[in-house]
């Protein structure tokens, strides 16, 4: 069986509705549910992240019926750095067309989107626990660069509160000993002349 004939653009104004019904599909693949991934595009929010000047958005096509998308921002590699990067924010495929070439003719699209301006590197943030991802962009020639790591600011507050908490008994221990060795070579001290 041969592959299908897959054709990458980039996302027009009149195909913003196909990007938004896909995305609502890998947000409930992931677990979202469905009620509050459409709720997350009723807004204008979605709209316009695809509409800013550094964001770049590809649809790919089977027969004219959108099958999966590509969304890249032109970003840095790190803040200090300053190399200039493309980042992969989402790469979405329909199940059904996975396994039949599309995502790396998006991929394709992402490359060609890199030399045009003028790139360093690719970056794709894929989740540690998407095992096929994963292993997709590895024999791609992606490598692990950073572990990032995400936690919620309340969780942040609690933790590092609980250490202050832990760091403050330590310190509270660590002063009594302190004081419980001058007392004791005070009294020493004391106890010497009656001695001699």
């Amino acid at each position: 069986m041969s592959r299908p004939h897959v054709l990458v653009r980039p996302l027009e104004e009149a195909h913003h509705r196909d990007l938004v019904d896909m995305w609502v599909d890998s947000r409930v693949e992931v677990g979202a549910s469905s009620e509050g991934a459409l709720r997350a595009t009723s807004g204008t929010a979605l709209s316009s992240v695809l509409r800013r000047p550094d964001v770049t958005s590809f649809l790919a096509l089977v027969d004219d019926a959108p099958v999966g998308y590509l969304v890249l921002s032109d970003t840095v590699a790190g803040m200090l750095t300053g190399s200039p990067c493309t980042a992969i924010d989402q790469l979405y495929v329909k199940e059904a067309w996975r396994r039949h070439g599309v995502a790396r003719q998006l991929l394709a699209a992402a490359a060609a989107h890199a030399d045009r301006v003028g790139a360093d590197a690719i970056i794709s943030n894929v989740p540690s626990q998407v095992r096929d991802a994963n292993r997709f962009f590895a024999r791609l020639g992606f490598t692990p660069t950073v572990v990032r790591r995400v936690t919620t600011p309340a969780a942040l507050h609690r933790r590092l509160a609980a250490a202050g908490e832990a760091r403050t008994g330590l310190e509270q221990v660590l002063q009594r000993r302190r004081s419980a060795r001058f007392r004791a070579v005070r009294q020493r001290a004391a106890a010497a002349p009656a001695d001699a």
